[in-house]
């Protein structure tokens, strides 16, 4: 009885493995180590060879008709697009913003072209909030089975300049949100083997820009989080539930880099980007890089010597996010205005610019 405790604590060797000889143990577990090795290159094969056939003729679409997909940051920019694709796709839509009006406006476009759509507010730096609300979109519209966190906020400075409270609402936001809403979905999407979940990274999670020291590493932690949840799904035999990361490039009329000084790669169509997610959802595609060409580009971060890296990033993006600055030091006089033709209002100062969301 010690002796079988001894093996299971392993203590002592087990009965095969005593039958070889002591000589002999190392060269085997080399062995052992080569067939692996072999094995693993025949499997990688045959899983490059699927891909690259999927890629010449294409991946089946998957059918979304009577899902009930959550959008955070529903309320404007691209998680309105998305909305209105999925909407057409024949999803319920459940919209999640802190902004109310711009949930308002999102619902009455989803309903204009004959889709069904709820609007929730949450503030999605409120763990308490998405638990609340999440418990409430179950009891009331159903189970979710298409969970997309594409929320985000950017505060736009330079680490040094950008105030404590901020950087922390950017992680709140950006990554600690998807910890929740994940929590509070997943259950029920493998209880019934069905579910999808989406984040919307950024390029920004592969590679650091200047006044975007917070930002970017929230991106950097959308992206492990989605690549580590996707790969205990997969350990846990969990088939039914997929997971897609989509990392695009700036995006135009989003709300949020709308004045980025971007050289060499134009900044991305909304509508174009909206599309390429619906496509990554619908083929279940793991990783979607946008536009797709960074797919190449990204490996020489690794290979090149820094200094190449950071005269490109620089070059690329010479400012992430430019602000006007405030020239007029002395008071200059006022043109004469005719205040019967002109009444619109006046500012001597170009506003200042808040923090955007979307």
């Amino acid at each position: 009885m010690s002796e079988t405790q001894e093996y299971i604590n392993g203590m002592r060797p087990g009965p095969l493995t005593r039958e070889i000889p002591e000589c002999m143990r190392d060269k085997y577990t080399v062995v052992q180590a080569i067939i692996d090795v072999i094995v693993f290159v025949i499997v990688g094969a045959g899983y490059v060879i699927q891909a690259i056939y999927r890629t010449i003729v294409g991946k089946p679409k998957k059918d979304l008709k009577g899902g009930v997909a959550v959008v955070t940051g529903g309320g404007g920019g691209l998680g309105s697009l998305i909305a209105l694709r999925l909407a057409r796709l024949g999803c319920t839509i459940v919209l999640w913003d802190i902004n109310k009006q711009g949930l308002e406006d999102t619902v009455k476009l989803v309903k204009g072209i004959g889709g069904k759509c709820y609007g929730y507010v949450v503030d999605l730096a409120s763990r308490e909030d998405i638990y609340r609300v999440a418990k409430k979109v179950e009891e009331e519209v159903g189970k979710v089975n298409l969970l997309i966190n594409n929320a985000g906020v950017v505060s736009g400075n330079y680490l040094l300049d950008t105030p404590d409270h901020l950087i922390q609402r950017t992680f709140d936001v950006n990554i600690l949100a998807h910890f929740w809403t994940v929590k509070a979905f997943l259950p029920s999407m493998i209880e019934n083997n069905d579910g999808h979940i989406v984040t919307i990274a950024s390029m920004a999670g592969h590679v650091g820009v200047a006044k975007l020291v917070d930002y970017c590493s929230s991106k950097a932690a959308a992206c492990g989080f989605d690549e580590a949840l996707r790969l205990e799904l997969e350990t846990k035999g969990i088939k039914g539930v997929r997971t897609s990361l989509i990392c695009p490039y700036f995006i135009r009329s989003t709300g949020m880099f709308e004045e980025v000084n971007s050289r060499f790669v134009p900044q991305l169509n909304s509508n174009e980007v909206a599309d390429r997610i619906i496509l990554a959802i619908r083929t279940n595609e793991p990783f979607a890089l946008i536009p797709g060409y960074f797919r190449v580009l990204l490996p020489f971060k690794w290979i090149v010597p820094w200094p190449c890296i950071s005269e490109l990033i620089r070059g690329l993006v010479p400012d992430a996010v430019p602000v006007t600055p405030v020239t007029p030091t002395l008071p200059t006089p006022l043109p004469e205005v005719d205040l019967k033709r002109e009444s619109r209002p006046m500012s001597l100062l170009p506003p200042v610019r808040p923090d955007r969301h979307v």
